[in-house]
């Protein structure tokens, strides 16, 4: 399938930290059907199979770099090479249980592959909006029942989130001491939060769909941590649809002043337990999976039980709203996984999804 053509993004560069990950294959394909040239760095895949192999990425790409943050010599050089106006950086350690495995690694990645990212656009001149994904677990967690939003206080229990705050804090003390001076044409820095995306290709462990995929695919019992905790459950093409409203405004120099930090997540409402999510698997998949409760669940290993965002904000100085409910971002999943598993040719599939959601969206950067 072609992509469109004018728009904001057709012909731009786009530099993508992570593009080999889960959510980074949903963007170089958004970006390709929005006419943008994409331009990768990151690890190999993680995983096998892996979106980023089974869609076919790397055709789409106008370079693939594949190395890692913490190489701030290969990073610099080749966002320079790039020659990209937009970075949009997502490399990172993701998983809060993997950080209790490994948290030093978890922090490196997340805080100092931050702080390379950074540095290297301080050498790349043609970069005019950088935007630092971190995550909605950013916010120091009360339990509260009402959404988090951008001014709250910050903080993290769990190294994951922690390492998410520091890189909150690394992005806000690069734009204050290196991208502030209004006499000078500097990028402008950003960093955005979503909720938990969800979508075909996700194989990570400890994440409850692919968790719930496998255990159908295996008879396997489904092992849940936490089963009533809520989330701000959301398809990954309306998190990066905010991400790129969120640029479009920028680049176009539409708002001055706009704010630092955004949300992007679906409406508070729509925040659901791991038990819902599983309901609608399983009805989607028709067929019923055998839960128990893990006993690896360690008390010690806090996760949030009440989490939910308000996106007021983007709502309101973007036009941007979720365009997919939680029902249907899982309805949308399971339909991708199950194409896959009749060798459809997933290329194909994962843009059909993307055109439906992009004449569907109201959001006007698509």
């Amino acid at each position: 399938m072609s992509s469109v053509s004018g728009g904001w993004l057709a012909g731009r560069s786009v530099f993508v930290t992570g593009h080999t990950g889960f959510k980074g294959t949903w963007l170089l394909h958004l970006l390709d059907q929005l006419g943008a040239k994409a331009h990768g760095f990151a690890l190999d895949p993680l995983s096998e199979p892996c979106a980023f192999s089974v869609a076919d990425a790397q055709t789409i790409l106008a370079t693939d770099t594949r190395a890692s943050i913490l190489d701030s010599g290969r990073l610099t050089k080749a966002l320079i090479a790039a020659e990209s106006e937009v970075v949009i950086h997502l490399a990172a350690q993701p998983l809060v249980r993997e950080s209790y495995s490994d948290p030093l690694g978890t922090f490196a990645v997340n805080a100092i592959g931050t702080a390379n990212l950074l540095q290297a656009v301080r050498s790349a001149p043609t970069v005019k909006a950088v935007l630092v994904i971190t995550t909605d677990k950013v916010y120091r967690n009360r339990e509260w029942l009402h959404p988090y939003r951008e001014p709250d206080q910050l903080g993290g229990s769990d190294p994951y989130s922690a390492s998410k705050v520091c890189a909150e804090l690394i992005t806000d003390s690069f734009r204050q001491s290196f991208f502030s001076d209004p006499s000078k044409n500097l990028p402008i820095v950003m960093s955005a939060r979503a909720g938990n995306v969800i979508g075909g290709g996700d194989w990570a462990v400890d994440r409850i769909v692919p968790d719930c995929l496998r255990a159908a695919y295996t008879s396997a019992p489904l092992q849940l941590r936490y089963p009533t905790a809520t989330r701000p459950w959301q398809h990954v093409l309306d998190s990066l649809s905010g991400y790129l409203a969120l640029l479009e405004v920028v680049l176009q120099g539409s708002q001055n002043e706009l704010p630092h930090h955004w949300n992007f997540g679906p409406p508070a409402a729509q925040a659901v337990s791991v038990n819902t999510i599983v309901d609608w698997i399983e009805h989607d998949l028709g067929t019923s999976l055998n839960r128990v409760l893990s006993a690896t669940a360690d008390s010690s290993q806090h996760e949030a039980g009440k989490l939910a965002l308000d996106s007021s904000q983007a709502n309101e100085l973007l036009q941007w709203q979720t365009t997919w409910s939680s029902r249907e971002a899982v309805r949308r999943t399971v339909e991708w996984h199950l194409a896959w598993r009749s060798d459809a040719d997933m290329l194909d599939f994962t843009v059909s999804q993307i055109r439906e959601f992009m004449e569907e969206s109201a959001c006007p950067s698509l």
